[in-house]
């Protein structure tokens, strides 16, 4: 006999149905896999074998061949247990075939015929009502499933219970959508409040919030680089719907979607300097999704910048200007989305004290050439603030705490946000880091003045067509914080303060 069920192969957000046969013939009693498997997908056998023994269901005698097709492409993970369980079970009479068609199955049996949690649910439920399939999932992952919508899931605590289900014997209800973090709370957030001095570094910050711009900081060790980043998440606007569900379905697929709770907290990644380069822009032996996608509409922070690899930051030019990361591998060629705001900090120099004759090293000022030329003028460039970050004195430290925190910045980030969200409604811009060609002339027109200045400053400086448009954008989100020029044009005091934040050159 033969039968089919469908189930997804993934190596990414988008979700693949593959048929699932089951073929009973006689024979030697063999049970065999075939269909580019690995390791995982293999010992599916051991694992079905038992949970049907643990049901009292004993194995046919029989030559049985499971055919996962299509055969070229690479079968991954224990997600296929499941599916292949309930085709032996449609094979030996035990379900209607017709009972589990037009179902996407997914889960991974235990030996005791429970089922387990797995990776990559809420993309498959889409998937799977895209072309208007039901799912049968894990009941660890119904309730991430049902954020899918008008999708019928079948979530079922084990094997047992799925088989009773479709004899009549046991209704399998309807799993509910798990909470949503909404992350009200503004004392869940560090507060810039915090933060004594760097008034400008603090000005940098706003300005990146409102616009999503990316940011560097540079400055000695202690002067606050890393506690600015870490209060960047208070003062950014939640998550809209369509973003969280994009954000929820990235960490799905990494496995790291909390009992399928939903997030509209901005994801704020920080890794090591250590981190490698699929690490950070995503593959390995199953092409998963990266650092630079997991913060995918929120932030990544790169602290200790020239730190990382030199291939590892190159191989983050062109997400940034793509939004995307492709993995590119031989078996696999996966492309994850990766809009993603990046904040970086770095020290001046190796010993970080340049500004300091008392505390530099003896070969500054040639150090701080060398340790800040490790970044690339192209990675610069595309960089659209730089701030020094200037050592705290200790009369700074004694200073009361400043009156403005977190939640006033917050509200002046949010109006800078949705009139940006007014201007590019119906289009796939969100925000002025994103704008670009026809749309950015237009947006971003300045005046008189300030197109003449950006113009001289443009010669002077010598930005490149990347830099001269960064600084229309960033102009254009200045313009956006100022109310009384929200909708008008940049102006020249707009195009000033853009300009201030380039650096011409690293170490420069």
């Amino acid at each position: 006999m033969v039968a089919r069920i469908q189930t997804v192969a993934f190596q990414g957000i988008d979700t693949l149905d593959i048929d699932v046969q089951v073929h009973i013939a006689n024979g030697l009693p063999t049970f065999t896999i075939v269909g580019l498997p690995d390791k995982a997908v293999g010992e599916s056998r051991e694992r079905v074998r038992a949970a049907l023994g643990a049901l009292g269901l004993a194995l046919p005698p029989q030559r049985i061949t499971v055919n996962l097709s299509p055969a070229d492409v690479l079968k991954e993970g224990s997600h296929f247990d499941l599916p292949i369980a309930l085709g032996l079970l449609v094979a030996m009479d035990v379900i209607p075939q017709d009972d589990v068609q037009g179902y996407t199955v997914l889960g991974e049996l235990a030996l005791d015929g429970a089922l387990s949690a797995v990776a990559g649910v809420l993309p498959a439920a889409i998937g799977a009502g895209a072309v208007g399939n039901g799912l049968i999932c894990p009941a660890a992952c119904g309730r991430e499933a049902a954020w899918a919508g008008d999708v019928e899931v079948l979530a079922a605590d084990n094997l047992l219970s799925l088989i009773n289900h479709f004899k009549g014997v046991q209704i399998l209800s309807a799993p509910e959508p798990a909470q949503v973090n909404d992350d009200a709370d503004a004392g869940k957030f560090l507060d810039l409040r915090d933060i004594k001095g760097q008034e400008s570094a603090k000005r940098a910050l706003e300005i990146a919030a409102a616009g999503s711009h990316n940011l560097l900081m540079l400055g000695p060790p202690g002067s606050g680089k890393s506690m600015l980043a870490q209060r960047l998440p208070g003062i950014l606007p939640p998550l809209s719907p369509r973003e969280a569900l994009e954000v929820s379905m990235i960490h799905s697929v990494a496995g790291l979607l909390n009992d399928g709770e939903i997030n509209r907290r901005r994801p704020f990644r920080d890794p090591h300097h250590s981190a490698s380069l699929p690490a950070l822009i995503g593959g390995g032996q199953r092409a998963k999704p990266g650092e630079i996608s997991l913060s995918h509409n929120g932030v990544l922070f790169l602290d200790e910048l020239p730190e990382f690899a030199r291939p590892t930051l190159e191989a983050l030019r062109q997400p940034l200007e793509s939004g995307r990361a492709v993995v590119a591998r031989v078996n696999a060629h996966v492309s994850y989305p990766a809009r993603f705001q990046l904040i970086a900090a770095m020290n001046p120099c190796r010993c970080g004290h340049l500004d300091d004759a008392s505390l530099a090293c003896s070969r500054a000022p040639k150090c701080a050439r060398d340790y800040q030329t490790k970044i690339s003028g192209p990675l610069f460039d595309r960089i659209d603030l730089h701030v020094d970050v200037p050592a705290v004195s200790a009369a700074d430290l004694t200073l009361p705490p400043p009156a403005e925190g977190s939640e006033a910045v917050a509200a002046r980030v949010a109006h800078a946000r949705a009139v940006q969200t007014e201007r590019y409604e119906g289009t796939e811009t969100r925000t002025n880091a994103d704008v670009d060609g026809e749309a950015l002339e237009t947006a971003a027109a300045p005046d008189a003045g300030a197109r003449k200045l950006l113009t001289d400053a443009a010669g002077q400086l010598k930005l490149t067509a990347r830099g001269y448009h960064r600084v229309l954008r960033v102009a254009r989100t200045l313009a956006d914080m100022d109310k009384a020029t929200a909708g008008g044009p940049v102006q020249r005091i707009h195009i000033a303060e853009a300009l201030s934040y380039r650096r011409v050159v690293p170490g420069g």
